[in-house]
């Protein structure tokens, strides 16, 4: 059985910094995910909450409210905010330590690392309270360096690359792999982030976590790994930022350490934008300048999936056809169609690798 755990937002679970949160009420997940504690969400299911589809998941306003009547304890608590840089708000934090303390465990997801500082360290050792910091660095000796083994992995990859962060690149990755299968494709996964673990996908490492040096060949060796033990028709790779974006430029590796030919671009039409760099100005590049550089790299976009983020639901159809007559590419809203409109795009390509 999965252990059971309670996500713990605060007050942010309605905010994009709760996309932790948001992976694990959507799923998969390694825990058995029983409540949320957000006090700006309490009293309401956090599926219905999220996306208007309830999962029997029930809102508290706080902890020691949630530990009152939820009528059975978690295993543990987990922080479900990811925040610019990885801090753990002040707020936050003490809140956690009262959870440790009671000899629950905390699953931490951010760069601030609970299990590194004393208060944390000395209530878990009274208490017997395990503290799981998913962003540690693993040891130098269990790290690996581009080796070329790539060149030995049959299944195409097709990289989930965006304009932007926040865009549910992951969450795309989840919907491509249904419509997979739905067509009779196998599919799997290799994430590059906290949550992808936090929802128990096999093979993947966490990329901004990872020395420089060896973030090619963690991934290349994800990648290998994930085909050898799943043999899958195609292979998705969670794309990190955005290739374009000043404070975390990333995508590359996928394309290059990884060489995935063929890319789903993931696009908020609605941002202007970069996220957190509203004050700054600065503006995410157009689709035909992201797709060029991509092209660069020797992959080539397949599909355009897209964030309803400031885009009304009636708008909806006519944002789509926008970008599809800029772009010449299939879109789709993954949280309310699924991928089938992208399937045709990624038979050919599948098709076409095949053939080589």
């Amino acid at each position: 059985m999965r252990p059971t755990a309670a996500l713990f937002t605060h007050e942010y679970f309605r905010t994009p910094f709760a996309k932790t949160a948001h992976g694990l009420v959507r799923g998969p997940s390694r825990y058995e995910i029983v409540a949320l504690v957000d006090r700006v969400s309490a009293g309401k299911d956090a599926g219905a909450e999220l996306d208007g589809r309830p999962r029997g998941i029930p809102t508290f306003a706080t902890l020691p409210e949630m530990f009152e009547r939820l009528g059975r304890r978690p295993d543990h608590v987990i922080v479900g905010i990811a925040t610019s840089g990885g801090v753990l708000p002040p707020e936050m934090k003490l809140l956690l330590l009262d959870v440790v303390r009671r000899g629950v465990g905390v699953v931490n997801g951010l760069h601030e690392f609970l299990s590194d500082d004393a208060a944390f360290v000395a209530a878990a050792a009274e208490s017997g309270a395990r503290i799981v910091d998913v962003r540690k660095p693993k040891p130098r000796r269990e790290l690996h360096f581009w080796s070329g083994a790539i060149r030995s992995v049959r299944a195409p990859r097709i990289a989930v690359l965006g304009t932007d962060c926040a865009l549910g690149k992951r969450t795309t990755c989840h919907v491509l792999v249904s419509a997979c299968r739905e067509a009779g494709l196998a599919a799997a996964i290799v994430h590059t982030g906290q949550t992808g673990w936090l929802q128990g996908i096999a093979h993947g490492f966490v990329l901004d976590t990872t020395p420089n040096d060896f973030v090619s060949g963690e991934l290349e060796h994800a990648v290998v790994e994930c085909d050898r033990d799943l043999s899958p028709a195609v292979i998705f790779l969670e794309g990190q930022s955005g290739l374009l974006n000043p404070s975390g430029p990333c995508g590359a590796e996928l394309l290059l350490s990884a060489e995935a030919r063929g890319v789903v671009l993931q696009h908020a039409p609605g941002r202007r934008f970069h996220e957190d760099q509203e004050l700054l100005e600065n503006e995410i590049a157009p689709l035909a300048k992201q797709i060029a550089l991509i092209g660069m790299y020797g992959a080539r976009v397949l599909a355009i999936s897209l964030n309803d983020e400031g885009v009304e639901p009636a708008a909806r159809e006519s944002v789509r056809s926008a970008v599809e007559r800029e772009t010449g590419l299939p879109a789709f809203w993954p949280l309310h169609e699924g991928a089938s409109r992208a399937m045709p795009a990624l038979r050919a390509f599948l098709g076409s690798t095949e053939r080589r």
